[in-house]
């Protein structure tokens, strides 16, 4: 009688360590598939982990988070693994770009980051590894599953129609830590990490750096920033945790199907405010020329003539012909300029006018003038559809990953040893 596959492999893996002594035995932590992890490889990651983001590195710690690290290290090899027979990999030259991204956001000069690593006791290899990883993951999903995402037009149109819906409510910047849940006996554990990470946070460990080391979601990549997003856009637990927190505040962990989540809450502002800077406008200006010696007398004399043609021009064409008739020296058309770009005085009133709108005699390029705003445009404050696309397709995207990962747990023969 045939054996099963699992018993095939199991059988192989006791011949092969047949020969081992019982001090290399010890060391392994895990087998996955036909390949080991070592006590070594968990603590080196461990320290790792703990070092760059803050936690404190004690056994006590070490024992609580080995576990997790373990499994990390788990899916690590099935990632690798199965790029390897779908025959993808993460090129040498995409690994380092990645560390130089790294230096970059931590404003690192180059080779800055082996220093770091040096002085936290980490080896090089340890960081590679995990990158090497991330990266040839990132290929996987990118082969085997992106022709099967598809976002229908009608899809982005109620996801902009949600969004448009939203403008003048709260938006929120925020991070988040996603904890996995594989199967339903892991919630206790899952629960107490997610815990353990809060307390940890408002000891002094930094959130993002936590995120980048421990959170499962794709944003782990950018410290967990998932950026600006309304109460609709996150699930209804997530979302009404959000609208409870303040600016710098930490949600406590919450429970979803999926896993835990920890929310950090880094700004808040109204959806589709834009800043007055950033507003363009079309405007026409009738300035009047005057010294910078000139009397008392002639400067009201020139403030007059400035209002006088405030009070005749009805329209940006009025204005634009009484500058040219009037002022021609330093009056102009100004078909786009950002409100920014003006004199502080000048933009305080002209932001203040309604259009064809003459204001009130100010100081003005070397003389006295009035300006009127023909045209005010903002700047888009929601995204645009292939934006929305982008994002939704991302946000499908992962969900088949989690699953092509599950799917990849089940079907793997995987012995661990020694639970860290």
């Amino acid at each position: 009688m045939a054996l099963p596959m699992r018993w095939l492999v199991a059988l192989c893996l006791l011949l092969a360590s047949a020969g081992a002594t019982v001090a290399q035995e010890a060391r392994i932590a895990a087998v996955v598939n036909s390949e080991v992890i070592t006590d070594d490889d968990v603590n080196a990651r461990l320290t790792m982990e703990m070092r760059s983001s803050g936690i404190p590195d004690t056994p006590e710690n070490r024992k609580r988070l080995g576990s997790r690290v373990l499994h990390q290290l788990i899916d690590e090899k099935l990632e690798l693994q199965e790029a390897k027979r779908i025959g993808v990999s993460a090129p040498t030259a995409e690994v380092d770009r990645a560390l130089a991204r790294l230096e970059e956001r931590n404003h690192m000069p180059k080779g800055g980051l082996d220093k770091y690593l040096a002085q936290i006791g980490v080896s090089r290899a340890t960081l590679v590894d995990q990158i090497t990883a991330a990266i040839a993951w990132e290929h996987v999903v990118s082969n085997q599953l992106s022709a099967d995402v598809t976002v229908s037009d009608q899809e982005v149109q109620a996801a902009m129609d949600r969004l448009k819906a939203d403008v003048g409510k709260p938006e929120s910047r925020v991070a988040e830590i996603f904890l996995a849940i594989d199967n339903p006996s892991q919630a206790p554990e899952v629960e107490q990490l997610a815990t353990r990470l809060i307390d940890q946070i408002r000891a002094g460990a930094n959130f993002l750096a936590v995120a980048q080391q421990f959170s499962q979601s794709p944003s782990a990549a950018v410290g967990g920033d998932i950026g600006w997003v309304t109460p609709s856009e996150l699930s209804p637990l997530l979302g009404e945790a959000i609208q409870k927190m303040e600016p710098g505040q930490m949600s406590y962990p919450i429970h979803t199907p999926a896993g835990y989540y920890i929310l950090y809450l880094m700004q808040r502002q109204t959806l589709g405010q834009t800043s007055p800077d950033e507003i363009h406008l079309s405007m026409v200006e009738v300035v009047f020329p005057l010294s910078p010696t000139a009397t008392p007398e002639e400067r009201q004399r020139v403030t007059a003539q400035a209002q006088s043609v405030a009070d005749t021009a009805k329209s940006c064409t009025d204005m634009a012909k009484l500058g040219a008739q009037r002022a021609p020296q330093l009056s102009r058309q100004l078909p786009d300029i950002k409100a920014g770009d003006l004199p502080p005085d000048e933009r305080q009133q002209v932001l203040a006018l309604k259009l064809d709108q003459a204001s009130k005699p100010m100081p003005l390029r070397g003389g006295i003038g009035v300006a009127m705003v023909c045209q005010r445009q903002s700047p888009p404050s929601l995204p645009t559809t292939e934006e929305l696309r982008s994002s939704l397709g991302h946000q499908r995207l992962d969900a088949l990953a989690r699953r092509y990962m599950s799917n990849l747990r089940r079907g793997a023969y995987i012995d661990i040893r020694n639970q860290g």
